[in-house]
């Protein structure tokens, strides 16, 4: 029998579909020393019992009590992480003005490692005991600090994909907050993928490197040509905003004469490994170019109800194949939950299909067909984020990560309304969905180590 470095026995959800959940009851999750599933298998195997008898009472054997259920671990595909130290902070004011009264000032301070190293570990730590095992970062236009942040990752035991931010046009970013020029902006880049990659080697779970130009405002052409070519080069993760709220996608509309989605593609930034965030005013042509070059868009539901000056129609959009997750953008969205973000997105849905001006009549004010249900939102949370950044993860299947989180309905400071033993196990599911605080997630595990428990 073969050997395994854990095995797990409970209950699990996973998407099977963007609109179908699968329920794993009683199964056996059998992981390798590699952190994968090797084997899942259900009670009426044969192999079921004669594993159990091996393994009970073993250091490696691991049984859900009462209560207790596997989630696959969430993707977040869209984070600032040195926005942590402002999140639910001055969300009252226009996006330009947040970035330029608030975000870059904060951001400028990352010259300091002693204060990165601060806000770092704990924004990590934190997405950890919100269930994210896996996250998309900005970091800062500071390299060192980037470099701190996938090493904190690396340790920490979160699969890091980490880009130091380029903003390198004189003309649109303040003198105290941008790369000192574009030549630099592309030289620090490169030092810091080749950094990246090579921590990477001795890392587990995955840290990756992302070319990042924040956004086409705050970036010259030479510098997005030059990060274009440099994606190629070392075939990186990219990401960037696109399209957010009328201002950005205006701005660049009046730059290029074209779309975010068709500038950023011309500068070669559009490709399978590429996630841009937001993405709110894409229309037809750029969605089908989206789908074309496999670039996946990271919604952000909490965040664009305060900046994007839109609902997304996610839904539209995912029925034109493009591969779609979730973003908590802090600080843009002040939580770091992604269940936040689940609920959110549901709800965001709900209010574009059935618009929210009082004054029309209900056949003038929403979009139709809009609306996505709390699995596809789950869907969103897990698979589809794994599937945007074309890596195993986001689903409890052979051959996938064990990323999980252990969420516990009995908790006694935030108990569950569960009080028939017997309930429905779908309806359990979206209690869950609906109700978990952190204080129910009882274990996180990333690539096979637990790396969070409360």
């Amino acid at each position: 029998m073969n050997q395994y470095m854990h095995l797990f026995q409970g209950t699990a959800f996973s998407s099977k579909s963007p609109k179908e959940i699968q329920i794993l009851k009683d199964y056996l999750f059998c992981i390798n020393t590699d952190g994968m599933i090797e084997k899942i298998i259900a009670p009426e195997d044969a192999d079921y019992q004669p594993l159990l008898d091996t393994y009970q009472g073993t250091n490696n054997f691991h049984q859900l009590a009462e209560g207790q259920y596997f989630l696959p671990g969430f993707v977040d595909l869209h984070v600032h992480a040195p926005q942590w130290a402002q999140s639910g902070t001055a969300l009252d004011i226009p996006l330009y003005d947040w970035l330029n009264t608030y975000t870059f000032p904060l951001e400028s301070k990352f010259s300091d490692l002693d204060f990165a190293k601060k806000v770092y570990d704990d924004v990590v730590s934190t997405l950890l005991a919100n269930g994210t095992t896996t996250a998309l970062y900005f970091a800062t236009v500071h390299k060192e600090a980037s470099l701190l942040l996938a090493e904190i990752c690396a340790t920490k035991g979160q699969r890091g994909l980490v880009g130091k931010v380029v903003m390198d046009d004189p003309e649109q970013n303040p003198e105290n907050y941008r790369d000192a020029d574009t030549p630099t902006a592309l030289a620090d880049t490169e030092e810091f993928i080749i950094a990246v990659q090579e921590l990477a080697k001795s890392t587990k779970q995955g840290v990756y490197p992302v070319v990042t130009p924040r956004f086409i405002p705050s970036c010259t052409d030479e510098g997005l040509q030059g990060l274009g070519a440099l994606a190629a080069k070392y075939d990186t993760y990219v990401q960037s905003h696109c399209s957010e709220s009328d201002w950005a996608h205006g701005y660049v509309q009046d730059r290029y004469n074209k779309n975010d989605a068709f500038a950023l593609h011309d500068f070669g930034l559009l490709r399978d490994k590429s996630v841009m965030a937001h993405s709110n005013f894409l229309d037809d042509q750029d969605v089908d170019l989206f789908a074309q070059t496999g670039t996946a868009i990271a919604h952000c539901p909490i965040s664009n109800a305060y900046f994007a000056n839109s609902v997304i129609p996610v839904a539209h959009f995912q029925s034109k194949g493009v591969e779609i997750g979730l973003g908590s953008d802090i600080s843009g969205g002040f939580s770091p939950s992604l269940f936040d973000n689940i609920r959110q997105a549901v709800m965001s849905s709900r209010m574009l299909e059935d618009g929210v001006n009082p004054s029309l009549s209900a056949q003038d004010r929403g979009v139709p067909g809009s609306r996505i249900t709390i699995h596809e939102a789950f869907y969103l949370a897990t698979a589809g984020g794994g599937e945007s950044l074309s890596l195993p993860i986001g689903r409890i299947q052979e051959n996938y990560v064990w990323d999980v989180q252990i969420i516990d309905t009995k908790c006694p400071s935030a108990k569950l309304p569960i009080f028939n033993d017997n309930e429905d196990l779908d309806d359990v599911f979206q209690k869950m969905m609906y109700l978990v605080r952190p204080e129910n997630i009882r274990e996180v595990w990333v690539q096979g180590d637990k790396v969070h428990s409360r």
